[in-house]
């Protein structure tokens, strides 16, 4: 097999069935012509070098088949490249977020070793992360590969624009300060303003977690408690598989209506209405997980106890003496049950109150914007 049959062998590995023969046949004319016409420039025949060089001339086999080849040339072309770059930036920070809370929990809960619970939290943003940047990648490459263009990509609007300071960590540090600089950017409350910022926040935060829900994403120190020696290891009771599709529809349509907003952010009403819906199905998962009274069991070396609760423990002497528990297996499972209990009780409280606004916003007439 000579050169030139190798060369356009491996252009054809790259072309599709039905236009290979067509295209192979046009390029051995061509390098049949250009060795032809060095031929007679030099009035001799040309050696394998010579002939090599001139195929470098043409181009690598992967570069001349990309030529003929219908589609796009780029995994992520220009025009949708911006897109997925901000997607990756707000992803990522929302993902340190969400480790950044994991392992302050982790410190504070008195492992023996800081450095340890730090770099497994390295590693959790770092795998994570990856993940992340792998499923935008390839959404990216599907809109690309189709030419798919939503609206929201074609018909953006400049008063739109706020929520795309997502991405920069400068107004993440100003939001949790609780400056003005967030509320102007992306997380305005005024109804001047356009709430899209918190609409996409809710959205990607949400995403998160049914990513982590259903196993796509993990954070392997999340269900590790450090005791003094060996961690101790949570485990979740039968509550959490009753409820783990009915948890899995509350995130997903809490999803649903972020987007809804997005494409519609002045659709307040049909909004608020939405959100009573989705709030009353939270107030009753988190009813039904309160009266389920055992939430996790924590386990180390063979020892067990549970991490439960009931109404006794919404005692406010009890709260005020979190800090005095016992740093052993069981002191550490009352302290944890005696949180639980009170962050299902202020969840229960916060959906009653998202229940009673929007409903107050539903029953209220539309307030249009002059102009």
């Amino acid at each position: 097999m000579d050169l030139i049959d190798r060369y356009l062998n491996a252009v054809a590995a790259q072309l599709s069935q039905d236009e290979r023969d067509d295209i192979v046949a046009e390029l051995r004319d061509l390098i049949l012509s250009r060795f032809e016409a060095k031929e007679v420039e030099l009035g001799r025949t040309l050696t394998d070098d010579e002939k090599e060089a001139i195929l470098h001339e043409i181009g690598h086999p992967l570069v001349v088949a990309a030529r003929y080849r219908k589609g796009p040339d780029s995994l992520i072309g220009p025009e949708l490249f911006p897109y997925w770059l901000f997607g990756v930036k707000a992803g990522l920070l929302v993902l340190l977020a969400v480790h950044a809370i994991g392992l302050f929990i982790h410190l504070i809960s008195g492992p023996e070793d800081a450095g340890r619970a730090i770099s497994h939290a390295f590693h959790g943003v770092f795998g994570s992360g990856l993940t992340l940047i792998g499923a935008a990648t390839l959404a990216a490459a599907i809109f690309e590969h189709y030419g798919v263009r939503p609206k929201w990509l074609t018909q953006w609007r400049v008063k739109d624009l706020g929520a795309f300071g997502l991405s920069d960590p400068a107004v993440w540090g100003a939001s949790v300060a609780g400056t003005d600089k967030a509320k102007q950017t992306w997380m305005p409350r005024s109804r001047k303003g356009w709430p899209g910022g918190e609409y996409l926040f809710s959205f990607l935060a949400t995403g998160v977690f049914v990513l982590w829900w259903i196993g796509v994403i993990h954070f392997p120190r999340l269900f590790h408690v450090g005791l003094r020696g060996e961690d101790a290891v949570v485990t979740g009771a039968p509550i959490w598989t009753t409820l783990y599709g009915a948890i899995l529809f509350y995130a997903l349509a809490q999803m649903a209506v972020d987007l809804a907003s997005l494409a519609r952010p002045t659709a307040l009403r049909m909004r608020a209405a939405a959100q009573v819906a989705i709030a009353g199905v939270g107030l009753w998962l988190t009813w039904t997980i309160f009266e389920a009274g055992h939430w996790f069991t924590l386990t180390r070396d063979g020892e067990s106890a549970p991490i439960a609760g009931d109404w006794v423990l919404l005692d406010f002497d009890r709260l005020r003496a979190l800090g005095d528990g016992t740093r052993d297996l069981v002191g550490v499972a009352s302290t944890l049950s005696l949180v639980m209990t009170w962050v299902l009780a202020f969840v229960a409280v916060t959906l009653v109150f998202k229940i009673v606004a929007n409903l107050w916003r539903v029953v209220q007439p539309e307030i249009r914007p002059a102009g």
